[in-house]
């Protein structure tokens, strides 16, 4: 019997190491929370108060680590 290249895989999925999803999202937040303070700055003139860009913050690293918790990584399988 033939064996179809697509059903058999030398590579096994496995998830993000933890310290590259933390990374990530770190990043993440503190970009998204630079760029609404620029928006913030050029539409009110004024500096955004440090609790507004906390929760700027917070609520982007929430979609964003469980988006990086589905996100499979191919690894080589040593069996």
């Amino acid at each position: 019997m033939e064996q179809n290249f697509f059903e058999y895989s030398d590579y096994q999925e496995v998830n993000m190491p933890f310290w590259q999803r933390l990374l990530i999202t770190v990043g993440a937040m503190l970009v998204a929370s630079f760029l609404v303070s620029l928006i913030w700055r050029s539409v009110f003139n004024i500096l955004m108060p440090g609790y507004l860009s906390g929760i700027v913050g917070g609520l982007t690293a929430l979609p964003v680590w469980e988006f990086l918790k589905r996100i499979k990584l191919k690894d080589k399988n040593m069996n």
